[in-house]
């Protein structure tokens, strides 16, 4: 039985190799890097121009999702 999970696990590790090296070989991994680059990039551009929140308001249980809507300018919220 472990000879033959020796086995397996060996060719397993060579098809990844070959698997990996093959998506090294092609643009495809630096073109999903860099999307995920913008993408992070776009996000934490968003964030930040997010108002601040009122913690009391959280801390308070106060629902103030209509005053951030509406601050943000999207909409009279609910």
């Amino acid at each position: 039985m472990s000879m033959r999970d020796g086995i397996y696990t060996t060719v397993a590790v060579a098809l990844s190799g070959v698997a990996l090296a093959g998506l090294l070989g092609t643009d495809a991994y630096s073109q999903a890097a860099s999307a995920e680059a913008r993408g992070l990039q776009a996000l934490s551009l968003q964030i930040e121009a997010q108002p601040v929140l009122d913690c009391r308001a959280c801390l308070s249980g106060e629902d103030d999702t209509d005053r951030r809507l509406a601050a943000a300018g999207t909409g009279a919220g609910r």
